[in-house]
């Protein structure tokens, strides 16, 4: 047996052809959904890139108890137990963030790993020629931190030397991969995991998938929106969507390209294939760019997920209501192998799911370290807010690294040791205090209830006592399951 998890980053759900797309170019995605499950209630767990790959390792939220961060000694790490029980696990990427401080130890979980350059900021050519950088309709701010002008630069710097379709990440990232399919396509007991940083901003693809999207867009140069309200005017809205729309294209040709190496070397008899992503992205919607500083709408949090599994060869181009996250992908791959699961897992294999239909969970929570909780039961979705100070708020590890650099000094003078939560196998870990996001604008959108089965688009909050008071105790259940940390439930004003 063998399994193959292709995962995007940024793949926003509402943009393809499986759900409802109709002016996108994705044959491919299509292709996919008609051989495999196509899962309609897929929910983001923990924001953003970081912890939603820990949930992939560990089966179970990050969000609650620290923020961005590697692995920590106590976790369970999927591919781990496999390699520890003789099933052979390479990972081919071109995300920069595995190879940063904040997710240092994420690639050596596998036996051997292969890491892409260039994309975003990588900070990859050592180019000290200023580069030729077009007129920008969002330029950098002189006031801007360095790091922020450090990356954009970059990008401009990498760019040059990716003038052609091969030289860029994406494609050979998937070249690489599927020169693994073709070496081991006769081999047993190996999980590949193919992760492209595509289709996440810039939004830089070659002219051929851009043609696909024409405009008459004639401003500055404009690929990656900034993390804020959209001031731009509906034109420069609609050119970064088809922006968008061109890199999804070409995400969308490679995807072909690895569905064409399973049908050549006919691996569909046994080998498991999931597609998926982290979260999606706001192109304008709700007047917003992005994700992170505002609640998770259904743009950003409900996301695409595709499972193709050869013990149900039979279940092609179904659809699934079943409501999942990528929690269940570890359990999901380990009982796939036969390899038991740990108990510390949240995550329920997909098995049965995919076999029948058979419903996965009651309800899901989803969120970022100091925002929102947010739960769904598949038609309803609540967003609390915490309270006005958003405290106390703790991170709780013994990892203590930001996305691109360590906690800083001033962060750990008032650490405590903590006693170990229930998944931790008792080890006590440091308890720092949290810093405050942005002046807590989580708490200026306030909490917010939607019916998905009448406001899909989430335009309405509903004002429903008894809903409300529903969801809440379903939130709070969930989190206590995951023995979220007691301030949680203060910050946010629930018992």
């Amino acid at each position: 047996m063998k399994a193959i998890m292709l995962m995007f980053d940024t793949l926003n759900r509402r943009m393809l052809p499986p759900y409802g797309c109709d002016w996108i170019h994705a044959p491919n995605f299509q292709r996919l959904a008609e051989k495999s499950v196509t899962f309609n209630n897929a929910y983001v767990g923990s924001m953003p890139c970081m912890p939603a790959r820990r949930e992939l390792h560990t089966g179970r939220y990050n969000f609650l108890h620290r923020s961005w961060g590697p692995l920590e000694p106590f976790d369970d790490s999927m591919p781990r137990i496999l390699k520890n029980n003789d099933v052979y696990t390479h990972l081919v990427t071109d995300h920069m963030h595995y190879f940063e401080d904040g997710g240092v130890n994420y690639h050596t979980r596998y036996v051997t790993w292969e890491y892409l350059r260039g994309q975003q900021g990588d900070p990859w050519i050592g180019d000290l020629n200023d580069p030729n950088i077009p007129e920008l309709l969002l330029p950098i701010p002189d006031a801007a931190p360095r790091s922020y002008k450090t990356i954009r630069r970059q990008d401009w710097v990498n760019r040059k030397y990716m003038a052609k379709e091969e030289q860029q990440p994406q494609p050979k990232t998937f070249e690489r991969g599927m020169e693994f399919i073709r070496t081991n396509a006769a081999e047993d007991k190996w999980f590949l995991h193919i992760e492209t940083f595509d289709p996440h901003e810039p939004f830089f693809s070659p002219e051929k998938y851009k043609e696909l999207y024409p405009d008459d867009y004639d401003g500055p140069h404009i690929d990656w929106p900034a993390y804020r309200r959209v001031t731009e005017s509906p034109e420069v809205v609609q050119h970064v969507r088809n922006k968008y729309a061109a890199l999804l294209s070409m995400c969308d040709t490679y995807l072909g390209k690895i569905l064409d190496v399973m049908d050549e070397l006919n691996l569909w008899e046994d080998t498991m294939l999931i597609v998926n992503t982290d979260h999606g992205f706001l192109l304008g919607e709700h007047e917003w760019w992005a994700k992170m500083a505002q609640p998770f709408y259904n743009e950003v949090a409900h996301i695409p997920f595709f499972v193709y599994d050869p013990r149900s060869p039979q279940q092609q181009g179904v659809s699934c209501d079943s409501l999942v996250q990528n929690i269940d992908v570890p359990a999901t791959l380990l009982d796939f192998f036969g390899v038991d699961q740990p108990t510390d897992m949240q995550g329920i294999s997909l098995k049965d799911a995919v076999a029948s239909g058979a419903p996965v969970h009651e309800g899901l929570i989803f969120g970022i370290h100091g925002g929102h909780v947010n739960v769904t039961d598949g038609r309803y979705v609540y967003m609390h807010a915490p309270g006005a100070t958003n405290g106390p708020l703790y991170e709780y590890t013994l990892m203590p690294s930001h996305m691109r650099f360590p906690f800083g000094h001033d962060e750990l003078q008032n650490i405590a040791l903590s006693e170990p939560f229930s998944f931790m196998k008792e080890c006590q870990v440091m308890k720092i205090p949290a810093r405050p996001k942005r002046g807590n604008i989580y708490h200026e959108f306030g909490t917010l209830l939607f019916d998905q089965e009448n406001d899909y688009e989430q335009e309405n909050p509903l004002n429903d006592a008894l809903v409300e008071a529903r969801m809440i105790e379903l939130m709070v259940d969930l989190m206590k399951k995951n023995d979220a940390p007691a301030e949680q439930f203060e910050r946010l004003g629930v018992e």
